[in-house]
């Protein structure tokens, strides 16, 4: 079976990650642009970034040359936003900009609404543990829609709320670097803990719900519109099914917390909340958060198997290998992602993000020789065809990142691209591993 003739091959990035001009055109202020100092790898920072706001052709020409279909970005709600009710029409005409020259490269626009930079004027307000910031997003998608819904078909609403809320709020390792894994381990601060990140979690599903309803609302073409998760992912110990069966208890166990899928999944897609959910969420709010999706959006980089880093998980194998982010090498993780999500979510499947980090640098001859990352690419869209070919709805593929980028509190010491970026001269240089996924685009996979 393989994948579709219109499998949406691509590649995806952040605004706070590539664009920089972080004080251009009346943008104004987000967490990590105002937060980063002291959280930060060599206290490195998204004001220049990449230059896409700048350079938003040249790196299109690139994904031109490399056949890709799609390109899922994020709008920076700063920059469209940069104050309660107003409306920067010149960052919004940026986004028109973009999308336009996309199609006219014959590349699908897929738009992130909410990828981790709030603005300062909502986080001065209390960020996603303010009541009124379900309201104030559901503005920003309205507007947002109003504006690039007329050539744009595919919408997520939110990336990663396991991160932002969990990383951002709980353990305070992501803007705006509060909590700390301390707090969080403490078992005399669990009741406090599990009452913020109730606050936190009614308040970024409500976010979601009201967005969604505003697309479908507003949209000038029929939309496509999900969003993109990540969170806990186990794959089968051997290939029996009695182990298939036990991954995929073990990923969606328990009542769920902030890391797991299900703690967001399964109220946005089934309008049902985990027995802790039940404490504060109600009966009216999942009546909104519970809104039709086209897609499951999934970010996936390893099986959950081996987090351990005490040396008590016999699944850890000495010396297995492992990204320059010291995340394991597990192929199979697409695999598995698509056939339990799908599984329990019934929507077709879209991986929104897949990468590694490596270790690349510009060689004697002038390019970037990356073999890793081309097995690493080549052997998980192997797991992710399996399942493609058993008659799982999988849509597209997106890999992490189109460009090296500001890797959040590594700075840019995280190589993720398929193509190199010099942060002191901007020059992009296309590595080994962006052709050779490009041969993979052009045969539709079946070179796999």
């Amino acid at each position: 079976m393989g994948f579709s003739a219109d499998f949406l091959w691509g590649a995806a990035t952040a605004a706070y990650q590539v664009e920089g001009a972080y004080r251009e055109d009346g943008k104004g202020m987000g967490i990590w642009d105002a937060l980063y100092p002291g959280h930060v790898l060599h206290n490195d920072n998204g004001n220049v970034a990449c230059d896409q706001y700048h350079r938003f052709r040249e790196d299109i020409a690139i994904m031109k040359s490399l056949g890709l279909k799609a390109y899922r970005f994020s709008v920076s709600w700063p920059r469209v936003m940069p104050g309660e009710g107003t409306v920067n029409r010149a960052g919004l005409a940026y986004y028109s900009r973009l999308v336009d020259a996309l199609l006219e490269a014959g590349i699908e626009p897929m738009v992130t609404l909410f990828h981790w930079n709030l603005p300062m004027w909502v986080h001065e307000k209390g960020g996603w543990g303010w009541n009124g910031v379900s309201e104030a997003f559901r503005d920003y998608a309205r507007v947002v829609t109003e504006a690039l819904s007329d050539r744009v078909t595919y919408w997520m609403t939110l990336n990663e709320p396991c991160c932002f809320i969990g990383l951002g709020y709980m353990l305070g390792l992501h803007a705006p670097f509060e909590g700390s894994t301390a707090s969080w381990n403490d078992p005399g601060k669990r009741e406090e803990n599990q009452k913020r990140l109730g606050v936190l979690t009614r308040n970024t599903l409500l976010a979601h719900g009201k967005a969604v309803q505003e697309i479908r609302l507003h949209a000038k073409k029929p939309p496509k519109v999900g969003l993109a998760l990540n969170g806990t992912l186990y794959g089968p110990r051997a290939d029996t099914p009695e182990a298939v069966e036990e991954a995929r208890t073990r990923t969606f166990a328990g009542d769920g917390n902030f890391g797991d899928v299900h703690w967001w999944a399964d109220p946005m897609i089934l309008g049902r909340p985990t027995p802790i959910q039940q404490g504060f969420l109600t009966e009216a709010d999942l009546r909104v958060i519970h809104r039709k999706l086209d897609f499951f959006g999934y970010n996936s980089y390893h099986l959950s198997n081996f987090g351990d880093d005490a040396g008590t998980n016999p699944e850890v194998r000495p010396g297995m290998p492992r990204t320059a982010m010291d995340w394991p090498i597990t192929p199979e993780a697409l695999r598995w992602a698509s056939r339990f999500f799908y599984d329990r979510y019934n929507l077709p499947i879209l991986i929104t993000e897949n990468g590694m980090a490596n270790c690349d640098f510009v060689m004697h001859d002038g390019h970037v020789h990356d073999p890793q990352r081309t097995e690493y690419i080549r052997g998980y869209l192997a797991g992710l065809k399996k399942t493609a070919d058993e008659g799982v709805p999988v849509i597209g593929y997106l890999y992490w990142s189109l460009l090296d980028n500001f890797e959040w509190a590594f700075g840019y010491d995280r190589r993720f691209g398929l193509v190199y970026v010099d942060y002191q001269t901007q020059k992009r240089t296309v590595k080994d591993s962006a052709w050779e996924y490009a041969a993979i685009v052009a045969a539709n996979g079946e070179s796999l």
